[in-house]
């Protein structure tokens, strides 16, 4: 067969991502802070752009009457209240008035220099602070100070010892002897508990530190720990040969000592929200609002873009071509950025008008590909503008992903939003018997009488998910 060569021409689409392209993609998912340090870092590389502040978006507005709705009427009073302001008063000597009225200061002799701010602050005193405070007061000599610190250093915020003896000795290069010693003088430290290596040594140190020690609970911490967490009460009542009304009395002086001594001290910083979204109420029904406090509004320098036009042709004019095709873009990436989470937003409050106005009970199961639809957008995309997104409720703030999830059949025929079915489990767990808390079998049932078509292993899935212990490890035994 012989060897030939062709030329044929064909016809296709094909999609190239572009760095632009790559750059308004990558915009999406972004949440609010991440674009505004974006933006900010834009505007610092770019000389092109510059950040549009709050007084000259204002002097704009008032420069264009006609565009920003100051037209017909309220010009009309907007004149008239410049008319009826009358000039100054000729007779009063101004002058005057402003010099003995002037703040004169005080003297340098009277001066005293204030504290700076950072030492007004009430700082709260941390676990490890506590803790070397208490071993400056214990200990004397500097080696045990130093091997004390090494082991402050390896207590984590719940105040368990997170390294190995072995581990301590070699970094403070003493024996192993001498950190079992010093840490057995910490033990005695407050919180009582702290710089243990288990749950059983924690709880032992509490015990042994009781005003009156008991030994049945020392026991039970010692031996029998595990038995206690499944309520095998009567074996362990059987081995110790003591009556089960002794055991739970001593399970009870056990509840009260504390597993995790060092959440105390342990003040961690409350992460508040800001959504990007609100939902409005208005005569028509809901409307949404968008939230974009923190990221800078931008816009082309005019020098530049007048030096654009006068340049010539050459590096600088490339150059200046090039940063405002890149600014003009991210100007553009940002505004459609704006207006897929709008109608994202304005999709959601639609389709879910009920959970509005009701709540969680009224939940409709939704995926993306419902709201995809709805704004005749890809799947993709929605997926990436509702990332890190939060709007604002009448039922409370909700992640955008919230509002996705499947859907449970219900014997009515229509289907149950998977989160309402978890807040249907989580009140018959509310409302069961403590002594005799239903199975997984049993909430089949349970949740059958509230028209949920479920499985038990459906019901297990979504119990672990609530951090729902079973039902034999929730049962009260006192």
């Amino acid at each position: 067969m012989a060897m030939e060569l062709r030329l044929n021409l064909k016809l296709g689409q094909k999609l190239v991502m572009t760095p632009m392209l790559q750059q308004a993609i990558k915009l999406l998912p972004m949440a609010r802070l991440e674009l505004a340090q974006m933006v900010r870092h834009e505007i610092i590389e770019n000389p092109v752009l510059e950040e549009l502040l709050e007084e000259e978006d204002e002097e704009e507005f008032n420069a264009n009457p006609e565009e920003n709705g100051l037209n017909g009427e309220s010009s009309e009073n907007f004149n008239e209240t410049e008319t009826d302001n009358s000039p100054p008063d000729p007779d009063i000597d101004w002058e005057s008035h402003f010099q003995n009225n002037i703040d004169q200061g005080s003297s340098i002799e009277n001066y005293a220099e204030k504290p700076p701010i950072e030492a007004t602050y009430k700082k709260e005193a941390s676990l490890h602070d506590h803790l070397q405070w208490q071993l400056d007061l214990t200990v004397d000599s500097e080696s045990d100070n130093f091997i004390g610190q090494c082991i402050i250093g390896n207590i984590q915020n719940d105040g368990y010892l997170c390294a190995d003896l072995e581990e301590i000795a070699e970094i403070a290069q003493t024996e192993e002897s001498e950190v079992l010693r010093v840490l057995q003088i910490m033990h005695t430290f407050e919180p009582l508990g702290v710089g243990a290596r288990s749950l059983q040594e924690c709880l032992m140190i509490q015990a042994q530190a009781l005003p009156e020690r008991n030994p049945l609970v020392e026991t039970l911490i010692e031996f029998h720990l595990d038995h206690l967490e499944e309520r095998y009460l009567h074996k362990i009542a059987g081995k110790l040969k003591v009556n089960v009304e002794r055991i739970l009395e001593a399970v009870k002086q056990i509840r009260e000592l504390c597993p995790k001594p060092g959440s105390v001290y342990n003040s961690e910083g409350i992460d508040y929200v800001t959504p990007d979204l609100t939902v409005v109420k208005t005569e028509e029904g809901y409307d949404i609002a968008l939230n974009d406090e923190g990221v800078p509004k931008i816009r082309i320098n005019p020098f530049y873009q007048n030096l654009l036009n006068k340049s010539k042709e050459g590096k600088t004019k490339d150059y200046l071509e090039n940063k405002y095709r890149s600014a003009l873009w991210l100007i553009k990436s940002i505004d459609q950025r704006r207006q897929t989470i709008f109608k994202v937003g304005k999709s959601i409050i639609k389709l879910q008008e009920e959970f509005l106005d009701k709540g969680l009970a009224y939940l409709k199961p939704m995926v993306l590909k419902d709201v995809a639809r709805d704004i005749e957008m890809h799947e993709s995309t929605v997926s990436r503008i509702t990332t890190n997104k939060y709007i604002d409720t009448p039922q409370g703030i909700f992640e955008l992903k919230f509002f996705f999830h499947s859907g449970i059949k219900s014997y009515m025929g229509t289907n149950l939003s998977s989160v309402r079915v978890r807040n249907m489990i989580k009140e018959v767990v509310a409302d069961e018997d403590p002594k005799s808390p239903l199975t997984d079998d049993e909430m089949v049932q349970a949740l059958m009488r509230k028209n949920a078509k479920i499985a038990r292993r459906t019901i297990t899935k979504y119990r672990k998910e609530l951090n729902i212990p079973p039902a034999s490890k929730r049962k009260k035994i006192f």
